[in-house]
């Protein structure tokens, strides 16, 4: 069973921490899918039947979700450059909205890729930290 409230919220987490992280400080940029990931699956509702692969499912799902809204914003951010370059410019525009789309995509899949890895872990992470420590 999956907390879809916790993914979304995860999932967004992911995706305003790791352009934070990369515009603040590039090399921290893979913290914002861990966190992502680990928020995910500490505030899911279906924590007492949580083991850690439901965790890092839910954290990969976060991390997708993450991806998906990067890569958007990269797409429809550097679009709207390549628009204006191509009303400037009509035959460079044409070049430009091209190589866009094609990074736009290439970007969109790293993005995709690398959030669901790290999500995962972070969801792993995150089912360690949500367990009561038991004093044998």
């Amino acid at each position: 069973m999956t907390d879809w409230k916790a993914i979304v919220i995860g999932g967004i987490i992911n995706a305003v921490l790791t352009l934070v992280f990369l515009l603040a400080f590039f090399p921290l940029f893979f913290l914002g899918p861990l966190l992502g990931g680990l928020l995910t699956s500490y505030l899911s509702k279906t924590y007492p039947i949580m083991d850690e692969k439901d965790g890092a499912v839910e954290g990969g799902i976060s991390g997708i979700i993450g991806g998906l809204i990067i890569g958007l914003l990269f797409i429809f951010g550097f679009g709207a450059l390549s628009a204006i370059i191509g009303l400037i410019f009509t035959n460079i525009g044409l070049v430009a909205g091209t190589i866009t789309i094609i990074m736009g995509i290439f970007v969109t899949v790293l993005a995709i890729f690398v959030g669901a890895v790290l999500g995962a872990i972070g969801g792993i992470i995150g089912v360690y930290l949500n367990k009561p420590a038991y004093i044998e």
